[in-house]
This record gives structure tokens, sequence and C-alpha cells, in this order.
């Protein structure tokens, strides 16, 4: 408790003072600030302020002075100190019994005592109150640094600000989740969140009455269930961080020390939650750090490398599918249908997303996913059983593009997939093998499809073949005319010859597939032999030609 009315009715310059009004507060009421004021009132006044006055312009009318009294008792003043003699000679029953009611203490001061002598030794006195506070609120300011700086966690900043201020505390985080709590009930905020039923009024800015402490002026105001509770933002760099929310007995608890201490334990929890972030961050990168290079980098599963993986929570002795997206943006203005949580870009915020849906699945189906982002490409490794391993990465994926639909919007993920190998360099293999599918199944069927390593051989083979110079140089001696004449004519010969292949030499059925007269197929069919030199009813010739046009379309491809 700071300076009170009681305490100012004791200094030797109120000797001659009288209390007409009020005695049963006179501990209650606190003093802040002192201050001589004449009608009209209007927004001079404020909170626990004494207030002296002459009464000029109120004299011989009751009416007047009585207004100028409800004046003083709505501003919030502590006490009205009447300079009697000249202006108004007798304070009226009515006003006493007024002041009575309102819990204002009205003082019958002697004409003879000087307002500059009653303003210096009560200036002097909360200069001196003032000054105790601050130091005190600076030794808390030092306590609760110290408690982060050793490593202390939330819970221990609740118990030392309920130690100082006796107010019930608790620390949440951004999401309204609370993380330290000490006397606070809970229930609270779980109405807020809308956890639980309950009624929550938020009582608007203006309407909030406090004192002139700068912090008074960013507090929020619930009433929930005729329970008040008072609430803080966190920040730091203008970043939410989280919430600090206290419920005093009463407004009067919260003293210009108490709003000090609060102010200091922001800066606490601001440093708090910057530390934890820091640290996190720490270990995201090295998580990342240590997937990329299991997958990127001819790494031994030694000992040495079981145990950096447990270190960061991974178990390399089991069996992994290696799952590798690629992230691509289908509108040039990318936007969040869910704006819970802000981004700075559009792949950052798509990385949130999807790391949580990859871990979300992984918990539905208990298996450990581990997951990580390099450019626009996604690497998960999903725990599995070796043999039903397609039907269990169907699941995951299914899980993660179900929700991915309902959350972000113009982006489609291509998906390549591959089962862990056995041997010294498992997790690379099977990544290389996972990109591989990747890439075939972007060539073959477009973006946004999911494509099996095992479901490649035929792909894989003509790969193979590719890379030799002389399957080039035939492939080329075969199709050169044909791909010429493509070109000059604007015609599509090659992709009646793979048409007419997929429905196994069926001209009626070719036909009706590319919309075309039989005749009309029948002489492109003719044109493609003429060309090539080959000849369509001639098994060999006809593999040759298929395998050349499969190997031609692969380099386009590429």
């Amino acid at each position: 408790m700071g300076l009170t009315v009681k305490d100012i009715m004791h200094f030797p310059i109120m000797e001659m003072a009288k209390v007409k009004a009020g005695r049963s507060v006179l501990a209650d009421n606190e003093v802040d600030w002192i201050s001589v004021i004449e009608t009209p009132v209007e927004n001079f006044v404020r909170s626990n302020e004494f207030v002296l006055s002459t009464g000029i312009g109120c004299e011989n009318d009751p009416l007047l002075l009585e207004e100028y009294v409800k004046d003083v008792i709505k501003s919030g003043a502590s006490a009205l100190a009447f300079a009697t003699g000249r202006y108004i000679y007798d304070i009226p029953d009515r006003i006493i019994q007024l002041a009575d009611k309102s819990r204002l203490v009205i003082i019958d001061l002697p004409w003879e005592v000087r307002f500059g002598d009653v303003l210096q030794v009560v200036l002097e006195e909360i200069s001196q109150e003032k000054q105790a506070d601050r130091q005190q609120a600076e030794e808390i300011r030092q306590q609760l640094i110290t408690c982060v700086l050793d490593g202390k966690g939330l819970q221990e900043i609740t118990a030392l600000l309920y130690k100082h201020t006796k107010i019930p505390i608790a620390i949440s985080d951004d999401r309204k989740k609370i993380r330290a709590n000490h006397a606070f009930d809970v229930n609270i905020l779980k109405v807020i969140n809308g956890e639980k039923e309950g009624h929550v009024q938020l009582i608007p800015q203006t309407d909030i009455q406090f004192s002139e402490h700068p912090l008074y002026h960013h507090i929020e105001e619930y009433i929930v269930d005729q329970q008040t509770c008072f609430q803080l933002t966190i920040l730091s760099n203008h970043k939410k961080q989280g919430y600090l929310l206290f419920q005093p007995e009463d407004r009067h608890q919260l003293t210009w020390l108490v709003m000090n201490v609060l102010e200091h334990a922001l800066t606490a929890c601001a440093l708090y939650f910057l530390q934890e972030n820091a640290i996190e961050m720490t270990e995201i990168r090295l998580r990342d750090n240590f997937l990329l290079d299991l997958a990127k980098k001819d790494n031994d599963i030694n000992k040495q490398m079981l145990s950096r993986g447990q270190l960061l929570g991974y178990d390399l002795t089991r069996s992994y599918i290696c799952i590798v997206g690629q992230i691509d943006f289908t509108e040039k203005n990318e936007k969040l249908k869910s704006t819970d949580r802000p981004a700075a870009s559009s792949m950052q915020s798509s990385n949130y997303y999807i790391q949580k849906e990859i871990h979300k699945a992984g918990d539905i189906l208990k298996r450990r996913a581990m997951a990580t982002f390099e450019e626009g490409e996604v690497i998960i490794y999903l725990e599995a059983d070796q043999h039903p391993y397609m039907e269990t990465a169907n699941q995951f994926l299914d899980m993660i593009d179900r929700r991915l639909n309902d959350l972000l919007s113009g982006m489609d993920i291509s998906w390549g997939i591959a089962i862990h190998k056995d041997g010294h360099f498992a997790f690379h293999k099977s990544y290389q093998e996972a990109k591989t599918a990747l890439d075939i199944g972007i060539q073959q069927n477009g973006k946004g499809e999911r494509t099996f390593f095992s479901d490649t051989r035929i792909n894989r083979l003509l790969m193979a073949l590719s890379r030799e110079p002389e399957i080039n140089s035939i492939v080329k001696n075969t199709l050169s005319a044909l791909v010429e004449y493509d070109k000059k004519r604007q015609t599509d010969l090659i992709q009646t010859f793979l048409v007419y292949s997929k429905y196994n030499s069926n001209v009626s059925q070719t036909a009706r597939a590319l919309h075309l007269h039989r005749q009309s197929l029948l002489h492109r069919l003719r044109k493609i032999e003429q060309l090539t030199q080959l000849s369509l009813v001639d098994s060999d010739d006809f593999f040759l030609l298929e395998l050349s046009v499969r190997l031609w379309m692969l380099k386009q491809d590429v």
C-alpha cells in the first residue's frame, strides 16, 4: 500500500484540517498525485488524486457546488479538501452524505493553510514513495531477468510475480495454451478460447479506468462468468509471443508498483520466448541438416550416426519408406485458406502446414516420421514394414493430400516413393530411388501424381539404354525422317503410332481414339512405314520402332 489519505492527515501541515466525510476509507484511499482544481473539473482530475479547492465560482450556489463534487467523484479522486472561510464557509450536509456514499474523503481545510505548503509536503512524500517503488521494481526486474538467464522456466517467473504482487498469474503462448500458472483459474481461459461454455465480455479500452501508468492503455479486460480477468500481450520485435494473464481481487491492487512489475514481467517473458525460439530453431536446423546429410550423402549408418540420430530424437535402426515430394505453385498469388498463423512467404507457410500434417498423419498411423525441406523439395522417412509398404505410403499420403487440399490453394505436390534398403548407405539409396521415381512420374504423368520406384522398371531400363551412344545412333537413324516430317507438316505421326501400339494394332479402336476415319488412319500408317522403312506387320520392325519412339520421347522430357 502506498501513500494514503490517512497518512496525509497525520502531516503537521494538516493539523488544523477536519475530516467531514469518508472517515471509514481514510486508510483505503491511496494518493498518487495532488493538484489544485476549481470548477469545471472536466478531465483535469485523475484517479487517486488529492484535490485542493477554494470553491471559487460555487459560492452561494449549493447546486453548482454539488455538481462540482459529483465531477470530482466521477474522476476517481481519493480526497477533496476545501479551503473554507472565504468562498465556502460550511460544507452542506447533502454533499457530505454524497461523499460518504461515494467513498470520497471530504476535508475542511482552514483558509490560513496555504495550498503551496500542502502541495510541497505531499509531493515530497509522493516522490519518496515513487522512488521506493522504483527501487523495489528494479530489484524485481533484476530477479526476473536473472531467472531467465539462469535457465529457469515460466513457472518460476509466475511464482516470483505472485510473491511480489499477490495476484494470480498465468502465462500462455500465442495460441492461448497455458505454459505456466500460479493460482490462476484456467477455466477462465478455456471459456475465452471457446474450449468451455460460458459468457465472455470484452470491455472496450475506453471503459477501462485506471491510473496514468503507460501500461494501463495496453490492458485487455474480460468478464468471464462474472469473474474479471486482465490480459497483456507479450511482444518481441513487434511479433506476438504470448499473453500475461492476471486476476486481481479488485483494481486497487493494480498500483503503480504492480504495473511496473508486470511491465518488467513482459520483458522477462519476451526474453524467455526469444530464447526458447532460438533453441527450437537451432534444433530444427540440426535436424534438417542431419536428414539432408542422411538422404543426399553416402553416410554409413554406423554407431556414430545412430548416436547422432538418437540425440535428435531419431531411431535409425528401424525400416523406413523414403518419400520425396516436389512442391509446385499453380497460381501467381498463392494464399492460405487458413489464416491462423502469419507466414513470411508462400514457401515458408506451405512448409509449416506440410510439416504439421506429416507429423499428424504419422501419429494417426502410429508410425515415426522424419521430414525436412530444401528448395521446394520435401524429404520424408516414414517408419514402415518391408512388404505392405505401398499400402502404408498411400494411407499416409492420402491423409496429407486431403488435409493440404483444405488448407492450401494453388499448389501441387508430386510424390516419389521407395522402400528402405538394407546395407551401409540405406537412407541415401532409398532417397535416390524415391527421387528417380519422382522425376519419372513427373515426366510420364505430369505434376501432382504419386510414383513408386518399383513401378518404374521399364522407364529405368529405357533411361539406362538412352545413355548408350550406339543406341542413340540407332534411334536417330530410325526416327529422323519421321520427326522431320512431323515438324514440317505439323502432323502427329509419332502420336498416331503410340495410340496404334496401345490398342495392339487394332485399326478400328485406334481410329475411334484419334477421332479419324479408318482410311485416314491407314494413310497415316502407310506414311509411317514409308518414312521409317519399317513394316508395322513385322514384329521385329514394330519392336524397333516402338523402342525408338519411347527412347526419343524420354529424351524430350529430360
